[in-house]
């Protein structure tokens, strides 16, 4: 595996938008942010078709791609922020100059639609990748809890996760390590099979999601899909992160549902982080 440097301040932050287009309300947040992370002691500089909406539903795949490989390239830029997630983002897995990424290793970080991008990276690289809040929500967090933890760890290179006061809930007890994959679940199911797969074996899966686009019986979706394609069969153990949908169904029962249906999976951890609020 490759590991990035940690940042340090003064370094210089590059911002990128492989996914939806920054328009409207997203320019003025944007531009917030930066000053958030400038006032921080860092250096931002905005990739070139930052504010592009060529397609009229984002940039083109050939401009996402363009901005990331120029990003990764730059010997100024020591991270790499992806403004916001999406839909689209695995538009430019062909694109992407993986041979150049691998030489120039430094810090990628997103969530949502960019765990696709950051999954691929590391699949094909070996570089060591970053699941964290993206830059544009810096300045629409309804606190600086995300962005103070993201710096805690790509800064002082803290490895402990999140505050005393947050809860960790074992749902399967068990062991296991591995190297730790996934993100958005909507973006995951979509990396195991084709040409444009990941490597789940011997991995610990994290999976994450949003109520407001994916309902329990889409989030069900999602994991037969996995469960159809033997990813649980391959993997050490499950992380689960955040969803909240206007049903309660939480995502911890819709995960089960599938797992002691239709699979088992003896000694495999399952583990379910419940964010700290302020």
């Amino acid at each position: 595996m490759l590991i990035p440097n940690k940042l340090k301040l003064g370094d210089t932050i590059g911002v990128v938008a492989p996914s939806n287009p920054i328009i409207g309300d997203n320019i003025e947040e944007l531009e917030k942010a930066k000053q958030i992370v400038e006032k921080s002691g860092f250096k931002v500089k905005l990739s070139k078709h930052i504010y592009s909406n060529t397609n009229g539903y984002s940039s083109t795949a050939q401009e996402k791609a363009e901005d990331i490989n120029d990003m990764f390239q730059d010997k100024e830029v020591k991270m790499i922020w992806c403004a916001k997630g999406g839909n689209n983002s695995n538009s430019i897995f062909e694109l992407l100059d993986y041979k150049m990424i691998r030489e120039n290793p430094k810090i990628i970080c997103g969530y949502s639609d960019i765990t696709s991008i950051t999954n691929m990276i590391t699949e094909k690289t070996g570089l060591v990748t970053f699941s964290g809040t993206n830059f544009k929500t810096i300045a629409t967090d309804e606190t600086d809890y995300s962005y103070q933890e993201v710096l805690k760890r790509l800064v002082e290179g803290n490895l402990e996760l999140g505050k005393e006061e947050e809860e960790y809930k074992t749902i399967q007890e068990g062991q296991a390590e591995g190297e730790l994959i996934g993100g958005n679940l909507n973006c995951i199911h979509s990396l195991v099979s084709g040409k444009y797969k990941i490597n789940f074996e011997n991995k610990i899966l994290f999976i994450e999601d949003l109520g407001i686009e994916s309902n329990p019986a889409m989030i069900s979706h999602f994991l037969v899909h996995l469960k159809q394609n033997e990813i649980f069969k391959q993997i050490k153990g499950i992380w689960i992160g955040s969803y909240e949908h206007e049903s309660n169904i939480k995502l911890e029962k819709i995960v089960m549902d599938v797992i002691r249906k239709r699979i088992s999976i003896p000694n495999h951890p399952i583990k379910q982080l419940w964010a700290y609020r302020n």
